[in-house]
């Protein structure tokens, strides 16, 4: 099993407690340093935009009872070469790039050749960069770079129309991060039919909206238009970029590799069944014959609630354990909606690894395979960076070796 840790950098109010932004930077650079100590594999470092009480002041308000900023980075690109400066050992990834904000695809894909072909004459070249590709779940991240409805048709087709955005948006950034010269205008992907609409009513709807009441396919313009294009540098390496798409979908996971080699990242904690199905789809889709798929190749986030308290029996740990699961869960629930939902903070304790060092050691063996890849998230509501750093540093010494043992 390969473990990583992943890093929210949460500004968020925890118990009154909202720490300052130089505290939190802080604190990260802290544990990023202690990971690569205690050998994790990559520092995974969640991507965010904008100051979200500000946000709540506007139209699009999606979580008006959040207190703080969901995250403090912007752009892993300018934040990896501090990572790499002060750690020996651990690669870097980012949770998740979103390909449709930060100027779009072609923004993106410029600055990630630009900085690999930096990364290949420095001093830190053999260690890896990992990007997952997102859509942005959240419409406010999208709309102040101009992607947004354009049109009543578009408005009532957006939540089907915005995937589709989001594959021209993918084939835009893997063509060109990987060298290609093309024009925007040889692809289609903005067409939408009946099976992309849950219902024949809002189907109709957005038919009749676009005055094609009788058509069986609707085309939008592209989001990006561009005659025959290619970027600098050209001649650049790409042996030490990772790429994860941020999806289930089955149609994406095919569509980005027929471009390049991506994997497949999940950070909403989705359910086994769900897991195996993706393995055995990229078992198939997986661009590299050389290089056949792997299990790690599908990082899963999971949070960690570890105490080993020593002077405590083992159901005493494990009680305080549920306890602080339980209890940052419900704040981290509250935070995003109105009230709390009990069956779904059940839910998220059976799926994160809670408990004393046994029991974590136990729900590893029975949850994972032994060659997945975990992004371990100890510091989930938690600004008490002791804490963080004693439950990164004890998981490795008492459930690491249970589980490789």
């Amino acid at each position: 099993m390969f473990f990583d840790v992943f890093f929210s950098l949460n500004q968020t109010t925890v118990d009154s407690i909202q720490p300052f932004e130089w505290q939190l930077l802080q604190s990260f650079f802290e544990q990023v340093e202690a990971a690569d100590r205690l050998g994790y594999g990559v520092a995974w470092v969640a991507q965010h935009h904008f100051m979200w009480d500000i946000l709540k002041r506007t139209s699009k308000a999606t979580f008006p009872n959040y207190k703080g900023n969901i995250g403090l980075n912007s752009d892993i690109l300018l934040l990896a070469p501090h990572i790499f400066s002060r750690t020996k050992n651990i690669e870097v990834g980012e949770v998740s790039r979103n390909l449709i904000s930060g100027g779009g695809p072609v923004a993106h894909a410029q600055a990630v050749r630009t900085f690999m072909a930096f990364h290949e004459f420095g001093p830190f070249a053999h260690r890896r960069l990992h990007l997952g590709l997102s859509n942005g779940e959240y419409q406010f991240n999208s709309s102040p770079f101009w992607v947004s409805p354009r049109s009543d048709a578009e408005k009532a087709a957006w939540p089907a129309l915005k995937k589709k955005i989001f594959a021209e948006a993918l084939v835009v950034f893997l063509r060109l991060t990987r060298g290609d010269v093309f024009f925007s205008s040889r692809m289609s992907h903005n067409g939408l039919c009946r099976a992309d609409f849950h219902s024949d009513e809002e189907w109709n709807s957005v038919r009749r909206l676009a005055g094609e009441s009788e058509a069986e396919k609707i085309s939008f313009p592209e989001r990006w238009s561009f005659e025959q294009l290619g970027l600098v540098p050209q001649d650049v390496s790409l042996g030490s970029l990772g790429l994860y798409l941020g999806s289930h979908d089955a149609s994406l996971q095919q569509l980005a590799n027929e471009f390049m080699p991506c994997g497949v990242m999940d950070a909403a904690l989705t359910s086994g069944d769900e897991i195996e199905s993706t393995h055995k789809h990229m078992a198939e889709a997986y661009y590299f014959p050389k290089a056949p798929w792997q299990r790690s190749m599908l990082p899963r986030l999971t949070p960690v609630f570890l105490d080993t308290t020593s002077g405590l029996t083992a159901e005493e740990q494990s009680a305080r354990a549920v306890k602080k699961a339980r209890r940052s869960l419900e704040m981290f629930w509250l935070a995003h909606a109105e009230s709390l939902d009990l069956a779904a903070i059940e839910t998220a304790l059976k799926n994160a690894l809670v408990g004393n060092a046994s029991e974590v050691a136990g729900q590893l063996k029975s949850r994972y395979h032994k060659d997945d890849r975990l992004m371990l998230w100890f510091d989930f509501c938690n600004h008490n960076s002791k804490e963080v750093l004693a439950s990164m540093a004890e998981f490795q010494r008492v459930v690491v070796p249970q589980v490789s043992g």
